[in-house]
């Protein structure tokens, strides 16, 4: 009796073991029969989503979107899907780094921004240590390539040592002779106006006769505006974005201070004139040169209204091309190798929606430049 129990269990055993293969088998036919995943490429934005200077960071997320969907429909980068991964920094610093950290920690390896240059420098350094490549279409300080300290920086716009050149050039055929060169102690915006300050000084004829910093974010600048009434200018540079230049034109004109005020990119943008209403009128901006005749521009632009229902904000098009020259490159790269990447990007020419351009030594887009615009029955029209 004992013996056929025994056997019985033996068999028993056996079934079960059977039994626990053939599941094994199962599952791993299955595991086999998975489709992998598909391979994708992560093009980092990063900028201002939100806050006050959102309307120069969201033009930036629509333009990836834009072109990664476009490489996609072509069959992607290398056989890989573009996907856009966006984090907002709000042109803070502090924020900047943070975004930065969340990009190495995600791996991606091209990134389309930061969109202010006190935001980028922050968080270039984070990026450099982890080989990511980082393209702007809007950060304008020119130590950003000029130092020689961020050999993976490159950007779709022009510095402002040019924008400033340009911005003296017009104040003097103006024909100002004491300007008020007003900042906003950033990086930016003071970078900016120090520039127009040196320019200045080594032109004859023109003076600089009141160079004072305001503090971003105040509600009131009467102290400052009564600065340049007593200064004697009669024009006004400004260097920042439009959330100052906007009360400092509003306080100047309600004093009865009809001198011409003249800026920069950060101030040229349709979120300025809503700002400052009637008392924008009449203000000069430098910005990127008009682009309506470039071919592969008019394309993004269409492009943007059909998505998106409305025309693209500033810096859309500098945006759209970085995005173009940082995933061809990667593409004639044959891969995100940081070294093949940036040798493409310098050596070789690509059509963007800023024109065909390439990138020197340091990281600046050759080809693209400033003009001056004004605004004029509530928009902003280049001045001829």
């Amino acid at each position: 009796m004992r013996k056929l129990r025994l056997i019985a269990l033996c068999i028993a055993m056996v079934a079960m073991l059977a039994a626990c293969s053939s599941e094994g088998e199962k599952k791993g036919e299955e595991k086999a029969e998975a489709p992998a995943p598909a391979a994708k490429l992560v093009l980092g934005v990063a900028g201002a989503h939100s806050g006050d200077l959102a309307s120069y960071g969201l033009p930036t997320v629509n333009a990836a979107k834009l072109v990664a969907a476009k490489f996609n429909a072509a069959g992607g980068v290398n056989g890989a899907m573009v996907e856009v991964y966006a984090q907002d920094d709000q042109c803070k610093p502090e924020l900047a780094t943070n975004a930065a950290t969340k990009m190495v920690s995600e791996d991606v390896k091209i990134v389309l921004g930061h969109i202010c240059s006190g935001a980028t420098k922050a968080a270039l350094p984070i990026y450099l240590e982890s080989k990511i490549i980082l393209m702007s279409p809007s950060a304008t300080n020119p130590p950003l390539t000029q130092s020689g300290d961020y050999p993976n920086f490159f950007r779709t716009i022009a510095p402002d040592d040019a924008q400033a050149a340009l911005e003296v050039s017009f104040a003097k055929s103006l024909g100002l002779k004491k300007v008020a060169v007003i900042h906003d102690k950033g990086d930016y915006g003071k970078g900016f106006a120090s520039f127009c300050k040196q320019f200045i000084e080594k032109e004859d004829g023109i003076d600089v006769v009141l160079f004072e910093g305001v503090t971003p974010g105040a509600v009131d600048y009467s102290a400052v505006v009564q600065k340049i009434k007593s200064s004697g200018a009669e024009g006004v540079i400004f260097g920042g974005y439009h959330p100052e230049a906007s009360k400092i034109v509003t306080g100047m004109r309600k004093k009865g201070l009809e001198l011409p005020f003249l800026s920069d990119d950060g101030v040229k943008d349709d979120t300025f004139i809503k700002v400052a209403g009637k008392y924008a009128e009449g203000v000069y901006a430098t910005g990127p040169k008009d682009l309506s005749s470039v071919p592969m521009n008019q394309e993004a632009v269409a492009a943007h209204k059909a998505e998106f229902g409305e025309d693209p904000g500033p810096f859309f098009s500098q945006a759209y091309a970085a995005a173009q020259a940082l995933l061809t490159a990667v593409q004639r790269a044959g891969s995100t190798d940081y070294d093949k990447v940036t040798e493409a990007l310098r050596t070789q020419y690509v059509d963007t929606a800023v024109g065909k351009i390439k990138f020197d030594a340091k990281g600046d887009a050759e080809g693209v430049g400033f003009s001056v615009y004004q605004v004029k029955d509530g928009k902003y029209a280049e001045v001829k």
